[in-house]
């Protein structure tokens, strides 16, 4: 097993010593417990997963935290959010940084509980999945084709799991588990049809009604299943960006998954060579690499300022970089030779922002080569992370 360093190591350190508490979230199985029991070596560890554990977290708080006086590492604290309420106290009677470490896998469960009784007091990151930064410093880079089959998921390259049997694993887990914690779904079968749908329609604009209709439940029932979605980081949405421009934008945003491999299986992908022939491939590219900038912001500390752009007549830029009144356009194209067509939306997009892109534009592809056109700074997927330094 390769024990990788985490790109987000040193900005978990540096909160720990800057907060009283330090709250990490991210999908199940996106190595939190790892990370915290590698840079948080000598806090006891506590996983409130286990039944037993969970239960005098429950039933009696004051006396579980008192096994701690120096604090803790709390694992899955969405399984025993009350906890959080008793912490507080304590953290404000010892005055000291870095006494509770708190890591969960539900985002807005855990925000809610921790924004109410840790206001001021805790610092918040994401671990998502691996990022590519992190594959290139422990594995042999694969192909395209086997990352977006293979997906980010650590367990997977540590463990060299078969993908397609392990992200089934995972799925399975997640309905019988994690769901029944978010929610009461009476007609799992549905559900699962209902994420099946969602993952067809991949980097693509949510039509809630489509997505209502081909389910076979109601535009209510749709928009609350995509919020347990996102709440359990199984999606993520992207905001189109709105400006005070007379061309008519869209409002709808558009769909994600966090990890690309969840999504491959979910398509049926059943092994890599099935990816390029799959009709989705350029929305499975794109949403690759959409996700890798939210894990570059999220490993360094920072919000998502992710966005993207497209207007009533279809001109189009898949990725907005935006940063106060600034923005770096990205393009995203899946295929391996450049052409002129690539083009048209970045060129669409620089006539109507050119004084708010002092750094140009990027194009990220699947080919080899990194070039420089004009303004557009070319980068194969490979080198994608020179298009967020900017």
């Amino acid at each position: 097993m390769n024990l990788i360093d985490r790109t987000i190591e040193p900005i978990a350190k540096s909160l720990a010593r800057q907060y009283p508490v330090l709250t990490i979230t991210g999908p199940r199985q996106s190595g939190k417990t790892t990370l915290c029991k590698k840079i948080f070596p000598d806090k006891p560890y506590v996983n409130l997963e286990f039944p037993d554990t969970r239960q005098f977290a429950i039933d009696d708080p004051r006396s579980f935290l008192a096994q701690f006086p120096d604090g803790a590492v709390l694992d899955e604290i969405q399984r025993a959010p009350d906890l959080v309420s008793y912490i507080q106290p304590l953290v404000d009677e010892n005055q000291r940084e870095g006494q509770f470490i708190l890591t969960g896998s539900q985002q807005f469960e855990i925000s809610n509980t921790i924004n109410q009784s840790l206001a001021g007091r805790t610092a918040m990151v994401k671990l998502l999945p691996f990022c590519l930064e992190e594959i290139q410093s422990g594995f042999s880079l694969p192909a395209i084709d086997r990352l977006l089959y293979q997906g980010f998921y650590p367990r997977i390259w540590d463990k060299d799991l078969e993908p397609n049997q392990a992200l089934g694993n995972y799925f399975e887990t997640y309905v019988e588990r994690d769901l029944r914690q978010l929610t009461t779904i009476k007609n799992l079968n549905l559900f699962q049809r209902f994420i099946k749908l969602s993952a067809g329609r991949v980097g693509q604009l949510l039509n809630m009604n489509s997505l209502a209709n081909d389910t076979g439940i109601s535009h209510t029932t749709a928009r609350s299943w995509l919020s347990i979605l996102e709440a359990s980081y199984i999606i993520f949405f992207l905001q189109p960006y709105h400006v005070n421009i007379s061309k008519r934008l869209v409002k709808s945003p558009k769909l994600y998954f966090y990890d690309i491999g969840l999504a491959s299986y979910l398509l049926n992908i059943q092994n890599e060579t099935q990816i390029t022939r799959d009709p989705l491939y350029g929305h499975l590219f794109e949403n690759m690499v959409v996700a890798e900038a939210l894990k570059y912001r999220f490993n360094h500390g920072r919000h998502s300022n992710l966005y993207f752009y497209r207007d009533s007549k279809g001109n189009e830029v898949d990725l907005l970089l935006v940063n106060g009144p600034d923005i770096f356009p990205v393009e995203i194209k899946a295929g391996m030779t450049i052409t002129r067509d690539y083009f048209k939306g970045l060129k669409h997009f620089t006539a109507l922002f050119k004084d708010q892109m002092p750094d140009g534009s990027g194009l990220v592809y699947a080919g080899n080569e990194s070039q420089k056109r004009k303004d557009v700074s070319i980068e194969p997927f490979y080198n994608l992370a020179q298009l967020f330094l900017v």
